[in-house]
């Protein structure tokens, strides 16, 4: 009788979670390594149908060159809106004038906007459908438990099988449990604030603009989506939010429209509001044995400049880059110096952007006098230098030259 243990199915990485970043990441490894890599990404999900979500983002232009590299862009781009312009403003919520104190215009190149808005269903679906043809695996599983072992780790996922993996990648959300289960701790707080996204279409063209209201309760963005249509993503105090959402059709619009302004013209609700708390959250550590963390399983911030999905983006390039790198040598993609590689390309970005968020949330969310006074000054200051203007704009934009390879348009 043999006492030989059953054979256990190879995985060089897997992918936890089929969101948008682990899409992208499983994509990016096969579209630069092919067959020398076996990708595998595990989500219950991607055996349905998607789930109808609402949410729109902004695909900045570092996050647009990488999925053009990968092949999805080309999709994608038949349903995205260029942000030709964003306008600031600050005022109060009754205000009847709302002096625009800071103006974005141009891109961050020629004919390159700084952003596209996209709708999280288009994005998905280019990115499933391309990582499918480049050879990922896709298990529509959970992956439930990674125990590290010295050369690989044993990975149990809901199907019952025991795999036998390089590096997990875990991109399975905020409340991560494959972090948890790694003893990976988090500094987070709760923001008094929710955030309320819905679509509306207006009479008028948008002709590209995105505004940005900063309101004492929190920023009121109008982003521009294909058609005479705008996605909104409204920041209000948590405390007020479920009577928002409580009221007829009629007087949530007008609430909208109070916020909006009238310069589309007559406003109406293509989808239901949705509202979900804030938070700031940033891990410990950004990768465990055998184990990298990736996108909202690393860090949640404010969405005040719409970076979250760009965020988790940079962190696809890095991780990806790294273990390239490292394949193309022959190494193994989950050891020590591919994990610390990535840690070190990712942490202080991250956090300084984190940061960054939760300063001018502070600063912008409230309806203090001198406060105003004072950022308002700034905002003006900053508005008549163009050359710090095209500083924020590349920044945000995520295509400085200490960016990861595929952020720059270069294939890894």
């Amino acid at each position: 009788m043999s006492d030989a243990s059953p054979r256990q199915t190879r995985v060089d990485v897997l992918v936890a979670g089929g969101g948008a970043a682990g899409l992208a990441l499983a994509l990016a490894l096969k579209t630069a390594v092919g067959g020398r890599l076996a990708v595998s990404i595990c989500d219950p999900a991607l055996a349905a149908a998607p789930r109808r979500d609402d949410r729109a983002f902004a695909v900045a232009a570092g996050a647009r060159r990488m999925l053009e590299v990968l092949g999805a862009w080309d999709e994608i781009e038949t349903d995205a809106e260029p942000i030709r312009s964003m306008k600031i403003t600050d005022s109060r919520t009754f205000d009847p004038v709302r002096p625009v104190f800071l103006d974005f215009g141009g891109g961050v190149g020629p004919d390159e906007p700084f952003a596209h808005m996209v709708e999280h269903a288009s994005l998905i679906r280019a990115l499933s459908r391309r990582a499918t043809e480049a050879g990922v695996e896709v298990r529509a599983e959970r992956v439930l438990r990674v125990e590290p072992q010295p050369h690989m780790a044993r990975v149990r996922v809901s199907g019952g099988e025991t795999l036998s993996v390089g590096l997990v990648a875990a991109c399975d959300g905020a409340a991560s449990p494959l972090r948890e289960q790694a003893g990976i701790g988090t500094v987070s707080w709760p923001y008094r604030q929710s955030g309320i996204v819905a679509t509306i279409g207006h009479e008028r063209d948008h002709e590209g603009r995105a505004e940005e209201h900063f309101l004492p309760s929190g920023p009121f963005a109008i982003l521009p989506l294909r058609g005479r249509r705008s996605s909104i993503v409204w920041t209000e105090r948590s405390e007020n939010v479920p009577a928002l959402l409580g009221l007829a059709d009629d007087d949530l619009l007008a609430e909208i429209e109070r916020r909006f302004g009238l310069r589309h013209g007559r406003l109406t609700l293509e989808t239901r509001p949705a509202a979900w708390p804030l938070q700031f959250m940033v891990a410990r550590r950004f990768a465990g044995e055998r184990l990298a963390l990736v996108a909202d399983a690393a860090h949640v911030i404010h969405p005040i400049a719409g970076q979250g999905l760009n965020l988790g983006f940079r962190d696809v390039a890095a991780l990806a880059e790294a273990i390239v790198d490292a394949a193309q040598l022959g190494l193994d993609p989950g050891s020590p110096d591919v994990l610390a590689a990535y840690e070190r390309a990712r942490r202080f970005d991250t956090v300084a952007m984190g940061m960054v968020m939760e300063g001018l949330n502070r600063l912008f969310s409230n309806d203090n006098t001198p406060l105003r006074l004072l950022r308002d000054a700034g905002l003006g200051m900053v508005d008549r230098m163009p050359g710090l203007k095209r500083f924020f704009i590349r920044q945000a934009a995520a295509v400085s030259p200490d960016m990861p390879r595929l952020l720059r348009g270069v294939p890894l």
